[in-house]
C-alpha cells in the first residue's frame, strides 16, 4: 500500500490517465464474513417461516376459530406469494441494486411479521401471511444474487454450500422451534410469538446490511418483463392453489379446471419468453439461462429433492402427532437426529466436493434412500411399537443424505451463471425450491391423509416413504449426468 501511495505522490499525471481502468475493481470478491453472515440471516428467517407455522395451526384454529379451509390459507398464502414473486424479486435486485432490495425486503418482512403477530382475526392473518410471503420474495433472491455477484472461486463455492446448509437446517429447526414457542406461551402470546420473534432479527439484518453488505446490480438495467411476470404468476397460481387448497375444499370443479389450465399457461409463458429474447428484449426467465447445462441439470435434481424433502417433513410431522399421539414439542424433537445429520454433512460437503466432485451428490441420494428404507422397514415391522427413538437411525441417515445433496446443489446450479444475471438466476432457483416444497407437501401430504384412515399410520407412512425413495433413485440417476468437477 505504501508503494502505491508514493506513486500517487510523485506521478499524478499517469494516474489520471489510467483512471478509466478503475471500474474493473468491483468484479473482485467483496462480500466479507460479516456481510455473508448478514445475508444468511436474511435467508434463514423466510425459510424458517415456511414451516414454523405448521405446528401452530391447531392453536391458531382454537384461538381465531379459523376452520380447516382458512387454516390452509394461513399456510398456503405465504407459500404462494413467496413462490410467484421470487423471479420478479431477483429481477428488481438486478435493476435497482441487490443490497437496496435486501434492506427493503428485510424491513418489509419485519413489518409483515408484526402484522401477523398482531392479527385480530383469521382473515387478517391470511392477508398478513400473504404480504409476509411477498416480502420474503424480495429478500431471498438478493441473498443468492449477492453471493454470486460479490464472490468468486472457492469462496463462492463455500458461501453457496453454507447457504444450502442454512436452507435445510431452517426447515428442521422450524418444526422444533415452532413447537417450543407455542408450548412456552411467552408473555401470554401463544402462537403469536412465532411471528413476533422475526421482528428484532429482521431489523438487525437491515442494520447490518447497510454496514457490511456491498451493493451490486446488473451492468445494464433491464425493464421489468410485464407479460412474462403476469404469465409466470398465473402459471404458478394455476398449479399451487389447487394443490394447496383442493384437498381442504373437497376437490371442487375449479381446482381441476386450474390444473388443466396449468400446462397451457406454462407453454404460453415459454413461447412468450423465447419471442422476447429473440426480439432483443430481456425476458423474466431468459431461455439462454436455462441452456446453461449446470443450471438445467441442477434444476432437474431440485424438483424431486425439494418435493421429497417438503413432503417428508409434512408427513412425518402428521404421523408423529396423529399416529403416535406425540405433542408438538416431542414431535419436533424427534427430528433432531435429522438436523444433526444434515448439519454434519453440510459442514463436510465443501471438502468432499473438492475431492470427489459431483459423486458426493450421488452418494447423498444413495444414503437418503437407505435412511428412508430403514424408517419404512421399522414401521412395517412393528407399527404398534413404532416410536421416535426407533426411527432415529433412519432419520439420521436421511438427514445425512439430504445434506450431501442439498448443500452442494445451490453451488451446482449457480456455478456458471454470469454475475450480471445473478439476480434472475437466483430467483429461478429459489422459485423452483419453493414450488417444489409446496408440490411435495400437497402430493405426499394429500396421499397420506387420504389413505391413512384405511391403511393405518404404518402402511400409509411406508407408502409415502417408498414414493420418496423413487425420487432418491431419480436424483441418483440425474447426478451421474453432472460434470465430475463442480465449480
Amino acid at each position: 500500500m505504501g508503494s502505491v501511495t508514493q506513486q500517487l505522490a510523485v506521478a499524478p499525471t499517469p494516474i489520471r490517465t489510467a483512471a478509466p481502468t478503475a471500474p474493473a475493481a468491483p468484479r473482485t470478491p467483496s462480500l466479507g464474513t460479516a456481510g455473508l453472515v448478514t445475508v444468511l440471516l436474511g435467508a434463514f428467517l423466510p425459510m424458517l417461516d415456511f414451516f414454523i407455522v405448521n405446528v401452530a395451526l391447531p392453536t391458531i384454529d382454537r384461538d381465531l376459530a379459523a376452520g380447516p379451509a382458512v387454516l390452509e390459507l394461513v399456510a398456503a398464502g405465504y407459500g404462494i406469494a413467496f413462490a410467484v414473486l421470487l423471479v420478479l424479486g431477483g429481477r428488481l435486485g438486478d435493476i435497482f441494486g441487490r443490497r437496496r432490495l435486501f434492506v427493503a425486503g428485510a424491513a418489509a418482512f419485519a413489518l409483515t411479521s408484526l402484522a401477523c403477530g398482531l392479527a385480530p382475526g383469521a382473515w387478517s392473518l391470511v392477508a398478513a401471511r400473504a404480504a409476509q410471503g411477498a416480502s420474503a420474495a424480495l429478500l431471498i433472491p438478493q441473498v443468492l444474487g449477492t453471493i454470486t455477484a460479490a464472490t468468486d472461486g472457492a469462496r463462492r463455492g463455500r458461501a453457496l454450500s453454507i447457504y444450502g446448509a442454512v436452507g435445510g437446517i431452517s426447515v428442521v429447526i422450524g418444526q422444533v422451534l415452532g413447537g417450543m414457542l407455542v408450548a412456552a406461551d411467552l408473555f401470554g402470546t401463544g402462537w403469536r410469538s412465532i411471528f413476533l420473534l422475526n421482528v428484532p432479527f429482521a431489523l438487525l439484518a437491515v442494520v447490518l446490511a447497510v454496514r457490511y453488505v456491498p451493493e451490486s446490480r446488473a451492468a445494464r438495467a433491464a425493464r421489468v418483463d410485464v407479460p412474462g411476470t403476469v404469465l409466470l404468476t398465473a402459471t404458478l397460481l394455476a398449479l399451487l392453489i389447487p394443490l394447496m387448497e383442493g384437498h381442504a375444499a373437497g376437490w371442487p370443479l375449479w381446482s381441476w379446471a386450474l390444473l388443466a389450465l396449468f400446462p397451457v399457461l406454462a407453454v404460453t409463458f415459454a413461447l412468450v419468453e423465447r419471442r422476447a429474447e429473440r426480439r432483443g428484449d430481456t425476458p423474466l426467465v431468459p431461455p439462454t439461462l436455462l441452456r446453461i447445462p449446470e443450471m438445467r441439470r441442477g434444476l432437474g435434481i431440485a424438483l424431486p429433492y425439494f418435493a421429497g424433502f417438503g413432503g417428508f417433513m409434512f408427513v412425518i410431522a402428521v404421523a408423529l402427532q396423529q399416529g403416535l399421539r406425540l405433542g408438538v414439542v416431542a414431535a419436533g424433537w424427534a427430528l433432531v437426529p435429522m438436523a444433526v445429520g444434515y448439519f454434519a454433512a453440510s459442514l463436510s460437503s465443501p471438502r468432499l466436493i473438492g475431492r470427489w466432485g459431483s459423486r458426493v451428490l450421488s452418494a447423498g441420494a444413495a444414503v437418503q434412500a437407505v435412511g428412508l428404507a430403514a424408517i419404512a422397514l421399522t414401521v412395517l415391522a412393528d407399527s404398534a411399537h413404532f416410536s421416535a427413538l426407533r426411527m432415529a437411525p433412519g432419520v439420521a441417515l436421511a438427514g445425512i443424505g439430504q445434506g450431501l445433496i442439498g448443500t452442494p446443489l445451490f453451488r451446482v446450479v449457480l456455478s456458471k451463471v454470469p454475475a450480471a444475471r445473478a439476480g434472475v438466476g437466483s430467483g429461478v432457483l429459489a422459485t423452483s425450491q419453493q414450488a417444489s416444497l409446496a408440490l411435495g407437501v400437497a402430493t405426499l401430504g394429500t396421499l397420506y391423509l387420504s389413505v391413512s384412515p384405511g391403511l393405518g399410520m404404518g402402511r400409509a407412512l411406508a407408502l409415502c416413504l417408498g414414493i420418496q425413495m423413487v425420487g432418491s433413485f431419480t436424483i441418483l440417476y440425474l447426478t451421474t449426468r453432472l460434470p465430475r468437477s463442480i465449480g
